[in-house]
């Protein structure tokens, strides 16, 4: 039996991903990329403002790239998890496995 105590570094857990929006946000991605807008609003269920808002939150940290465009008539925002979002993602889950023992 391990006796250790488990590495308590709270600097590795990445603020920006921390949010629990963000974080529904990062992990849905990382299993659907990209995603639309709507789709990310019913998986979520918050509004569109707060949606938007934790968005532009990722994509200023490089984490997601949202994408417009129209799909027929109708605007079409599809979010994609980028490489640098997808690396941040690994480390913020290696950080919590640490945490969390």
């Amino acid at each position: 039996m391990d006796d250790r105590e488990p590495e308590l570094n709270l600097d590795a857990i990445d603020d920006v991903i921390h949010g629990r929006l963000r974080l529904g946000i990062m992990a849905y991605l990382s299993a659907v990329n990209p995603a639309s807008f709507p789709e990310l609003l019913e998986k979520t269920a918050t509004s569109n403002g707060n949606l938007s808002t934790h968005l532009t939150k990722l994509e200023s940290a490089g984490y997601v790239r949202q994408e417009k465009g129209y799909k027929g008539k109708r605007p079409q925002t599809l979010v994609h998890l980028t490489e640098a979002g997808r690396q941040a993602w690994i480390a913020y889950l290696d950080a919590m496995k640490k945490l969390l023992g």
